[in-house]
C-alpha cells in the first residue's frame, strides 16, 4: 500500500510538471497573424471598429436626447385692411386666406403661421419647461409643443428677451417626459463633436452632426448681445431654438441663426452657449423676464490710433466714453477714459465682451474692474445695478456725462481739415442727441485745444482735465477756423 501512495505521488508529479511546461511555452511564444492578412487589411479593420464605436455613440445620444428637444409651432393673428374692387385676389395670395369677411375697404382677421423648436429645460411637477428662441415665438397667439413620441401640448409664454433672443415656454402633462441634461459649454473646443437637434421645415426631430467650426463668435442678429459657437452640423429654418448635444449627450448650445444666402445650409450655423441661457431660465420662471446688470456707461471698442494718444499697451479692452450721472458706474467712481480690461477676473477684449460680461453681473453685487487711467494700471469696486427697458435707458440721454467721443488728431485729420502742424488737440468724433455735449453745441470735426484753461495735446490730456474740472467747464475749440468756447454743463 505505501509502495502505491508513492507511485501515484510520482505520477501527479510528473502531470502537474508537464501542463506548468505547456502554459509558459505557450506563454512565451508570439502569436503570429493569420496568414494573407496585410498591415493595410489589419488598419482598415481598426478603422472600421472606431467608426462603428462614433456610431453607436451618435446612436446612444440621440436615443437620450430626441425625447427631450421638441417641434414648436406658432400661430399668430393679425388683421389687416382690405383694398377695395378687384385689387383684393392679389392681397388673399400674400396674406393667406381670411378668416373672417369684411367688405371693401373694411379689416380682415388672417392668421400667419411659423415653426421652430424647443429644449425641455425644466420641471416643476406637472409643468414643464420649453427653452427657445425669442424670434421662434414672436407675437404668437396660440403655440403648439410636439413632442418626439408626437404628443401634442398647448403651450404658453413664460417670459421672452430680446438682448439674447431667448424665451421660456411651458405645458403641462401628467406623464413623464425626459429633461435634457444641461452640459458646460466653457468646456468646449474647436474641433469637438457636436450633434444639432430640432424641426428643420417641420420634419419633426432631425438630427445632423459636425464639429464645433470656432467658439466666441459674435455679429448675430442685430442686438443680440451672445458670443455664438459656430458649427458646420447643419442647421436649416426650423432648427432654431433647437439643442445643440455633445457626445456626452449633453446640451451646450441653442441653435439660433444661420449664414446663407439661399436660405438653406452651408455650413455655417451659429448656437448661443448654454451658459449664456441658464440664469435665463431661472430668471423667467421667478419673474417673467431677464433681470440683466447695468453699469451705467458708454462704451467702445478702441481703433490702432487710440492705443498710443490713451497710453494703452495694446487694444483689447473697452473704451468708457460716456458715463451717465447718478448711475452704479458714477457712484463707484469709473469717468470717461477709463479702460476696462478685467472685470471680476475675467478678461474683457472688446466693448462686446464687456456688454456680455456686465449683463451676466449678479445685481446688487460688487464687481471689481481692472482698468487703466492716464497711462496707469488701477483697480475700481463698482456695485451693479439692474438695467431697464430700452425705451427707458434711451430717455436718460440727458445725463449721459460729456455727450460726445473724441478722437486723436492724426496727419490725415489734420490735411483734411487744413491745420496747420501747430494746432495741438483732439477731434470731436460724434455727439449724441439731448446730451449735455449737445446743448453746449459741440459739433463733430470740432478741435478741442484745451479743457479748463489747460492745453490738449492728446486723449490722456482730454480726459485728465475733463474729469478733474467737475461738471461745470469751458472747453475751448477750433472751427473752421475759428476759436470758440462752449460751456460743458449736466
Amino acid at each position: 500500500m505505501k509502495k502505491l501512495f508513492v507511485v501515484n505521488l510520482v505520477l501527479i508529479g510528473l502531470i502537474l510538471g508537464f501542463v506548468l511546461s505547456v502554459t509558459l511555452f505557450s506563454c512565451s511564444t508570439r502569436v503570429e497573424p493569420a496568414a494573407g492578412v496585410s498591415a493595410q487589411d489589419r488598419e482598415a479593420t481598426t478603422g472600421r471598429a472606431d467608426l462603428q464605436s462614433l456610431q453607436r455613440s451618435f446612436r446612444e445620444i440621440s436615443a437620450a436626447a430626441l425625447p427631450s428637444v421638441v417641434r414648436i409651432d406658432v400661430e399668430e393673428v393679425r388683421r389687416q385692411n382690405v383694398p377695395e374692387g378687384n385689387d383684393a385676389p392679389w392681397f388673399d395670395f400674400f396674406f393667406g386666406e381670411p378668416d373672417s369677411q369684411a367688405p371693401d375697404g373694411g379689416s380682415r382677421e388672417f392668421r400667419t403661421q411659423g415653426l421652430g423648436s424647443g429644449v425641455i429645460v425644466r420641471r416643476d411637477g406637472t409643468m414643464y419647461y420649453v427653452l427657445t428662441n425669442d424670434h421662434v415665438i414672436g407675437n404668437a397667439d396660440q403655440i403648439t409643443i410636439t413632442l418626439d413620441s408626437g404628443d401634442e401640448y398647448p403651450a404658453d409664454v413664460v417670459g421672452e428677451d430680446t438682448r439674447k433672443d431667448l424665451a421660456l415656454v411651458s405645458f403641462e402633462s401628467r406623464q413623464e417626459i425626459p429633461v435634457a441634461v444641461l452640459g458646460d459649454s466653457d468646456q468646449l473646443r474647436v474641433g469637438d463633436w457636436v450633434l444639432a437637434i430640432g424641426s428643420p421645415y417641420g420634419f419633426q426631430s432631425t438630427v445632423t452632426a459636425g464639429i464645433v467650426s470656432a467658439l466666441g463668435r459674435r455679429g448675430g442678429p442685430a442686438g443680440n448681445i451672445s458670443d455664438f459657437i459656430q458649427t458646420d452640423a447643419a442647421i436649416n429654418r426650423g432648427n432654431s431654438g433647437g439643442a445643440l448635444v455633445n457626445l456626452d449627450g449633453e446640451v451646450v448650445g441653442i441653435n439660433t441663426w444661420i449664414t446663407s444666402q439661399t436660405g438653406g445650409s452651408v455650413g455655417l450655423g451659429f448656437s448661443i452657449p448654454i451658459n449664456n441661457v441658464v440664469r435665463s431660465i431661472d430668471d423667467f420662471i421667478e419673474t417673467g423676464a431677464v433681470r440683466y446688470g447695468w453699469l451705467g456707461v458708454s462704451i467702445r471698442s478702441v481703433p490702432e490710433e487710440v492705443v498710443d494718444s490713451l497710453d494703452l499697451p495694446d487694444r483689447r479692452g473697452a473704451l468708457v466714453h460716456h458715463v451717465f450721472i447718478d448711475s452704479p458706474a458714477e457712484s463707484g467712481g469709473l469717468l470717461p477714459g477709463d479702460f476696462v480690461r478685467v472685470i471680476n477676473g475675467v478678461r474683457v477684449d472688446d466693448s462686446d465682451a464687456l456688454v456680455l460680461e456686465v449683463g451676466e453681473l449678479p445685481v446688487d453685487e460688487i464687481a471689481t474692474f481692472e482698468l487703466i487711467r492716464y497711462g496707469r494700471e488701477m483697480t475700481v469696486e463698482v456695485r451693479i445695478g439692474e438695467r431697464e427697458s430700452e425705451s427707458a435707458i434711451a430717455n436718460l440721454n440727458t445725463r449721459l456725462w460729456p455727450g460726445f467721443s473724441v478722437f486723436p488728431l492724426t496727419p490725415e485729420l489734420r490735411q483734411d481739415g487744413g491745420l496747420e502742424d501747430t494746432v495741438q488737440g483732439v477731434v470731436v468724433s460724434t455727439v449724441e442727441n439731448r446730451t449735455p455735449g449737445a446743448a453746449a453745441g459741440f459739433r463733430v470735426g470740432d478741435v478741442i485745444t484745451a479743457v479748463d484753461g489747460k492745453d490738449v495735446a492728446s486723449l490722456v490730456d482730454f480726459y485728465q482735465h475733463l474729469n478733474d474740472a467737475g461738471r461745470d467747464v469751458e472747453i475751448s475749440v477750433l472751427r473752421d477756423g475759428t476759436n470758440e468756447v462752449l460751456r460743458l454743463q449736466p
